[in-house]
């Protein structure tokens, strides 16, 4: 394999091996969660990527990634939130459009947004000790990037809607069982099976790989409309009691309590009362 070469903008590594793009979230320290920096390096790697035969998303540090950064849910920041969450989404639309195929190398946690990520790539490969889930409802969000209409699609409608809003947490191998990734290894042979991935990869001809990519997303354009919808009605909840108790309890580390969160909101001040 010919000498790894790249740069680092941001948190994220993006290197090139031989004829493949390496796409590392390297923020192990939260569980490499993204914030929109992070997200526009990412979106601009996949955009870039026609001159490679295959592109390769993964994290640092034992996790693949904790999806967007919900330090920025506590104190929410309309325009910040609005550009992270719209980013979030661009990032999913270009690895769904990038043409080449798109490896998610999965080792650790994928948690929210970070599932999303597996769930656009074009195959997913993950180590036993990888754990998969959304965590929306739980910390006053929604999974309007895929969880809510392309997983369901992977893995039946009642199996993703079982994910999206009850927001358990699966295994490796359930992950699997379900469709959600396409091998599961021994930890620490990731890299290996990446790479046995990427050599079959490198059999099949680029061109014709593109359009079999293509004509799979026939259906893209009408799923997006559907995910900029879910995406807009995000919007409009930024700063609503659920979001903020969600997001503090998540940074506080305890168990949210959204129906005392609404009860302190709606109850009437002495000043109402006057």
């Amino acid at each position: 394999m010919a000498e790894p070469r790249g740069s680092r903008v941001s948190a994220i590594d993006v290197e090139t091996r031989g004829s493949v793009r390496w796409v590392t979230i390297n923020r192990p320290e939260r569980l490499n969660a993204y914030d929109l920096e992070m997200a526009r390096t990412m979106i601009a790697a996949f955009e870039d990527a026609a001159s490679y035969d295959a592109v390769v998303l993964t994290g640092a540090g034992g996790a693949f990634c904790a999806g967007g950064a919900l330090d920025q849910l506590g104190e929410p920041d309309p325009e910040q939130l609005r550009a992270l969450f719209t980013g979030s989404l661009r990032l999913v639309d270009a690895i769904r459009a990038c043409p080449r195929p798109v490896i998610a190398a999965v080792d650790g946690p994928a948690a929210g947004g970070g599932n999303e990520l597996v769930v656009a790539c074009d195959f997913a490969i993950a180590t036993e000790r990888s754990t998969f889930g959304q965590t929306g409802p739980r910390v006053g969000s929604a999974p309007v990037l895929g969880a809510t209409n392309l997983m369901a699609i992977q893995i039946g409608e009642k199996r993703a809607k079982e994910m999206a809003m009850l927001c358990r947490r699966y295994s490796a191998q359930q992950a699997l069982a379900m469709g959600l990734v396409n091998e599961v290894v021994p930890d620490g042979d990731l890299v290996e099976a990446v790479e046995r991935w990427l050599a079959e990869i490198d059999r099949l001809s680029p061109r014709y790989l593109e359009i079999a990519k293509i004509s799979s997303n026939q259906w893209w354009n009408q799923s997006k409309d559907n995910m900029s919808s879910g995406l807009g009605m995000l919007i409009q909840a930024i700063g609503s009691e659920d979001m903020l108790e969600g997001a503090n309890a998540f940074l506080d580390k305890r168990k949210p309590d959204f129906r005392a969160a609404r009860r302190a909101q709606q109850k009437p001040t002495e000043k109402d009362d006057q």
